[in-house]
């Protein structure tokens, strides 16, 4: 094996150890339609995210959409399948001969015109202000078709691909519960993701939603985290009610020791 392509490997090894590959293997599986990395392998799209972007190209195709790579930036390695042409008895066939690594640039190391998805503007969101406060930042991508949008601890970002604020409010709702617990677990964990879920839903009613369009959904979805917990519904909520508290209360700047109803509260 090439040295160059086993360091490659070598890196994607090493963040196993980290925790990193569960969440950039789940985004890698929706990458955003119509860019270059779309068409790439799962392997090299996981690469890509691990290297804190969305959007990666080679030199030459950064050139194509009028933008270059700014002075002393760091090229990500991709790996490339080596294909030959041979003849069989049936005629050509490709044939594959080992793998070498491409250099690719984030775009985020790029510079120049405008890209097709960027300047999405994003609605204003309710409690928008407390991201900024965190500083995290807020920002629109294009819809993917299966996720609607993500936080980022390593990032300090939250990414929404939808207006609807029960959206946000859940992705803010696991920043708050970071600063709360400490670390949180990375990938899907079950009781992350109803307490997000459960605080997004009391917030769309804190700010004077109604929440009825998001219940069913807000349902569904706690629901089946608790089916994987074997627990039902009633109780996993009931699990994580002290977590989903000291969450709307940090986001809505209640005191500590102060009791009140929560649901009294605006933003």
């Amino acid at each position: 094996m090439k040295e160059n392509v086993k360091q490659v490997l070598h890196s994607i090894l090493e963040r196993f150890k980290t925790g990193d590959i569960p969440d950039a293997v789940a985004m890698s599986m929706f990458p955003i339609p119509d860019i270059p990395s779309t068409h790439w392998s799962i392997l090299n799209r996981t690469l890509m995210f691990l290297s804190g972007t969305q959007d990666a190209r080679g030199y030459r195709q950064w050139q194509q959409e009028n933008r270059y790579v700014k002075k002393g930036s760091k090229a990500i390695y991709i790996l490339v399948p080596f294909i030959k042409k041979l003849e069989t008895d049936t005629g050509e066939q490709d044939a594959l001969y080992g793998f070498g690594c491409k250099p690719v640039f984030r775009v985020e190391d790029t510079d120049g015109e405008n890209l097709d998805y960027e300047g999405i503007e994003l609605p204003q969101l309710p409690l928008i202000k407390r991201a900024e406060e965190w500083g995290i930042s807020v920002k629109a991508i294009p819809g993917n078709y299966c996720y609607r949008g993500y936080y980022s601890p390593d990032r300090k970002e939250i990414a929404l691909c939808t207006k609807e604020e029960g959206v946000f409010f859940h992705e803010l709702a696991h920043c708050a519960h970071e600063k709360v617990k400490g670390n949180l677990t990375m990938g899907q964990d079950p009781l992350q993701e109803i307490v997000a879920e459960l605080s997004a839903h009391a917030l769309c009613r804190i700010v004077g939603m109604s929440g009825e369009k998001f219940i069913g959904n807000s349902y569904k979805y706690i629901d089946g985290y608790a089916d994987k917990l074997k627990v039902s519904t009633c109780s996993a909520c009931i699990k994580v009610m002290t977590d989903v508290e000291k969450v709307l209360n940090l986001i809505l700047k209640v005191p500590e020791n102060t009791a009140q109803d929560i649901t009294s509260l605006n933003a």
